[in-house]
C-alpha cells in the first residue's frame, strides 16, 4: 500500500478526491474543521496539517479501499504504474466473481467489481499482463450493460466492445477478438439491426478464430435475426443445422436454447404444432439456472401461449409473471421485448 511520509495540503487533497468525497464530507470523515480542509485545497504543498492530523490522514489512508488508494497513488506519482504485478491476482479473482455475479444478474456487485480496477487503472500505463485484464474487464462490463438493455451510447455494452476489440487487437490475440466481434453482432440484433447482424453472424460462423462451439452459436443467431425480420423458412433451416452442432458437440444447454429458437421461428411460420412440439422440448430439457435463462424461456413460452386463442389467458399469466421478474433483476431490454408481445397482440 502507498503511504505517505509527510503530509502537506497537497497529498490530503489528493485523498480527499480519491475518496471522492465533498470538502465539508472529508472534513466530517476525518474530524476537523471545514476551515482545515479548506486551507490545505487553497495552499496546497505549502502547508502542513499538525502531526496529530498527519496520524488520522494516514488512518483514513490506510482504511480506503483499493479503488481509492490506486486513484491516490496515481494522482501523486503518475510516473509510477498504475498497477502492480501483485494487484494482478486479486484482478482476476474480481473478474471470476463478476462472471458469477452476472450470470445471476447480481448486477450492482459486479459493476462494483470491474469499476474498482476501470475506474482507477490507465490501460496504457499497465504491462501486457494488466492490460490483458483491463480488456477482460471491459468485456465483462459489456455483457452487464447488454444484459440490462444499455446496448447504445457512450455508457454501453457496444461502447466497452468496441474499446475491448481496440486492446485485444493490440495485443495480437485472434480468438478474444473474434469473440467480441460476437458479443457486436448481438448488440446489432438487439438494435434492431437484422440484415447487419445476420450477415455479422455469417461471417463468424465460418471464422476459425471461433471455437466449434461459438461458431455453432453464431450459426444460431443467424437464423435468429432472421426469424425476427420475417425470413422464418430459411431461418429455421440454418437453425437446424446449429442444432445438430451442439449435439455432437455434447453441449446440452446450448442444444435446448436452440429449440426454443426453433419454436419461435415456426410461430413465425405459423407451423404452430412444431411450435408446440420444440418449446416442450426446450421447457423440459434447459436449466434455468439464472433470472435471465428463465424470464428468456418463459417468454418465449408465454408469446407461444398467445398465439392460441385457447391458451391466450394463460399466456397472459406467464408474460405477467415474467415481466415481474425482468424487472425484479434490472432486465431491461427482457422487458421491453415483453411489452412488444403484448402491443402486438393489443394491436
Amino acid at each position: 500500500m502507498v503511504s505517505v511520509q509527510q503530509w502537506t495540503g497537497r497529498e490530503a487533497s489528493a485523498l480527499r478526491a480519491a475518496l471522492r468525497m465533498s470538502t465539508r464530507a472529508f472534513a466530517e470523515h476525518l474530524g476537523v474543521a471545514l476551515r482545515t480542509v479548506a486551507k490545505w485545497e487553497s495552499l496546497g504543498a505549502e502547508t502542513k496539517p499538525r502531526p496529530d492530523t498527519q496520524a488520522i490522514l494516514d488512518t483514513a489512508l490506510a482504511r480506503a479501499d483499493s479503488a481509492a488508494q490506486a486513484h491516490f497513488e496515481a494522482v501523486l506519482f503518475p510516473e509510477r504504474k498504475s498497477a502492480r504485478p501483485a494487484d494482478y491476482e486479486t484482478w482476476t479473482e474480481d473478474i471470476e466473481r463478476a462472471v458469477v455475479c452476472i450470470s445471476r444478474q447480481d448486477f450492482p456487485f459486479a459493476s462494483t467489481l470491474l469499476n474498482r480496477w476501470l475506474g482507477s487503472r490507465a490501460p496504457h500505463q499497465l504491462d501486457d499482463k494488466g492490460f490483458s485484464l483491463y480488456g477482460r474487464s471491459l468485456v465483462l462490463l459489456g455483457d452487464l450493460q447488454r444484459d440490462q438493455g444499455a446496448i447504445l451510447g457512450p455508457l454501453s455494452a457496444r461502447h466497452s466492445y468496441l474499446s475491448a476489440r481496440g486492446m485485444f487487437t493490440e495485443l495480437d490475440i485472434p480468438r478474444r477478438v473474434a469473440q467480441i466481434e460476437l458479443s457486436l453482432a448481438v448488440v446489432q440484433e438487439m438494435a434492431g439491426e437484422l440484415e447487419s447482424s445476420a450477415r455479422h453472424y455469417e461471417l463468424l460462423a465460418e471464422d476459425q478464430r471461433l471455437s466449434p462451439r461459438d461458431r455453432a452459436r453464431a450459426r444460431l443467431w443467424v437464423g435468429t435475426a432472421l426469424s425476427k425480420g420475417g425470413d422464418n423458412e430459411y431461418a429455421t433451416g440454418v437453425m437446424v443445422e446449429a442444432t445438430r452442432s451442439f449435439e455432437e458437440l455434447g453441449e446440452p444447454e446450448d442444444w435446448s436454447v436452440a429449440h426454443q429458437k426453433l419454436a419461435l421461428a415456426h410461430r413465425g411460420a405459423g407451423d404452430l404444432k412444431q411450435t408446440l412440439h420444440y418449446i416442450e422440448i426446450a421447457r423440459s430439457t434447459g436449466t434455468v439456472d439464472s433470472p435471465m435463462q428463465r424470464v428468456r424461456l418463459d417468454t418465449a413460452y408465454g408469446h407461444i401461449l398467445l398465439s392460441d386463442a385457447a391458451t391466450r389467458n394463460d399466456g397472459l399469466s406467464v408474460l405477467d409473471r415474467t415481466a415481474q421478474a425482468a424487472r425484479q433483476y434490472g432486465l431491461s431490454h427482457q422487458l421491453r421485448s415483453i411489452e412488444g408481445i403484448r402491443k402486438d397482440q393489443q394491436g
